[in-house]
């Protein structure tokens, strides 16, 4: 939150996405705290976030940068990671190409771990790759685990054959799909989801188009114009398309539903 701006109409969007998927710890950083009205700006992100540390800080003068990197750590320290079980998968956000290495991928690895020689598809599409090499943060590592943000040097894809959106995968438990039966929890003051209604359903680094079937009891099923790569206990982020807003969200139950 700017100390010049203070809450403004984004911030409460990027609030509504972070509930809807679940984030309950964070650290509110108060920017430009040298040239606006830092106290008034953390009344109001006080407010809209109750119970976070706030810091103020100064990026030009350097002031507070410690107290937010402790008060970051602090918080980090009692959020549980995502090691553990489920299909190896990285949801990839920009695919290029190095001279003298080829295609590199870029993502966070939502579960699982990668390393040089493991055999991947990437879906939707289901080409077949391997993993040449891997890093962390532009440190070449053995593998990658969990929660981590990864590169990836693939072998046998093209850097144009893999784009945003696409899931790099382990095996075979994952698969695209045009149906999902969700769990919806809608913002306060947004409309209940009406059948046809059509949504823009975001999903990893993936969106696509949908209309909705509600199912009754705050569930409903999402008919998608383009498949997504989800599983069970998935969460979901649903805007509507004009005027572009956040209105609610969902937690997959079923990632491979009949039609209802």
């Amino acid at each position: 939150v700017a100390a010049d701006d203070g809450v403004m109409p984004q911030t409460r969007e990027h609030m509504a996405v972070l509930r809807q998927l679940g984030v309950s710890e964070g650290v509110v950083a108060v920017t430009k705290s040298d040239v606006g009205t830092p106290s008034l700006a953390a009344e109001e992100a006080a407010e809209l976030v109750p119970g976070a540390p706030v810091v103020q800080v100064s990026a030009v003068r350097g002031v507070g940068l410690d107290l937010l990197l402790g008060a970051l750590a602090e918080v980090a320290a009692r959020v549980p990671g995502r090691a553990g079980g489920g299909v190896t998968r990285l949801h990839v956000d920009r695919s290029f190409t190095l001279r003298g290495i080829g295609t590199v991928v870029t993502g966070t690895l939502w579960a699982g771990s990668l390393g040089a020689g493991d055999l991947v598809r990437v879906l939707p599409r289901g080409l077949e790759a391997r993993v040449r090499s891997v890093q962390v943060h532009d440190t070449a590592v053995d593998r990658a685990s969990a929660g981590q943000r990864v590169a990836l040097n693939l072998v046998g894809v093209g850097w144009r054959d893999v784009g945003r959106g696409d899931v790099v995968v382990v095996g075979e438990g994952l698969r695209p799909g045009y149906l999902l039966d969700v769990a919806v929890a809608m913002e306060e003051g947004a409309r209940p989801l009406e059948r046809g209604v059509r949504l823009q359903v975001h999903h990893g680094t993936r969106e696509a188009p949908a209309r909705v079937v509600p199912l009754g009891a705050g569930f409903a099923q999402l008919r998608l114009e383009a498949p997504l790569v989800a599983a069970a206990g998935d969460r979901l982020i649903l805007r509507q398309v004009a005027p572009p807003d956040t209105i609610g969200g969902g937690v997959v139950v079923d990632a491979a539903p009949r039609k209802h």
